[in-house]
């Protein structure tokens, strides 16, 4: 599998950790992780690894790797974004049908679309008044955020949250929840289904009972990953 990644690569990172916990048993190998921005700490994680890394071709980069080539040239047959801010094009999506996957940091539908990423997505949830905000792992189409839901898991949203902290609240469960759907989707074990998948009644309960140190065990037992 390949990982696009725009900033500091956070969830290639809870993919890489994963797959050493899962070793043999893992749906696959990350081969590759290509980045939009050269200077991005993704791609330092990567290099660190021993994964090979690119930076690829955009509008504002034309002297990058053309992305389908790229992907083609690794034999990568799985994509995840973690933090990637471009638009997928629509040949590697041709190439790669239900294989391509995104995190968001809110409950989709809400809150996405073009533009809704990172602190932009957190001040929106804030100035509604929403008092829940969350992770959605989906799939990828051409429009942003439009593909179905895999997963999602809530959190709750403090009376004193600023954008950082519901980020930070946020991340957490990225990092438990995202390297659990990707391993999920690769292996097969998840297939693609149209429609969405409901929210577990535990991550309702989780949110009534929040804690940190139960999520690993909420979301696997919510979902039947076996970590």
């Amino acid at each position: 599998m390949a990982v696009f990644a725009s900033g500091g690569g956070t969830n290639l990172q809870a993919i890489l950790d994963y797959h050493a916990v899962r070793g043999k048993s893992r749906a696959g190998d990350v081969v590759l992780v290509a980045s939009d921005r050269a200077g991005a700490d993704a791609l330092d994680r990567a290099r660190k690894a021993g994964i090979e890394t690119a930076v690829l071709r955009t509008k504002s980069n034309a002297g990058g790797c053309e992305p389908l080539q790229l992907l083609q040239q690794h034999r990568v047959d799985f994509l995840a974004l973690a933090g990637y801010l471009k638009q997928v094009p629509s040949n590697v999506l041709f190439e790669l049908p239900s294989r391509v996957v995104n995190v968001h940091p809110a409950l989709l539908p809400a809150f996405g679309g073009p533009g809704m990423y990172g602190d932009r997505v957190h001040r929106a949830v804030l100035a509604s008044g929403a008092r829940v905000s969350g992770a959605t792992v989906h799939y990828v189409e051409e429009e942003y955020d439009s593909g179905a839901t895999l997963a999602q898991w809530p959190v709750p949203v403090l009376a004193d949250d600023s954008p950082a902290s519901l980020a930070a609240r946020v991340l957490k469960v990225e990092h438990v929840l995202y390297p659990r759907v990707v391993d999920a989707v690769a292996s097969g074990q998840w297939r693609f289904d149209a429609r969405p998948r409901p929210v577990p009644e535990a991550a309702f309960r989780s949110l009534m009972n929040w804690d940190e140190r139960q999520l690993v065990d909420e979301i696997d037992k919510a979902y039947g990953f076996n970590s």
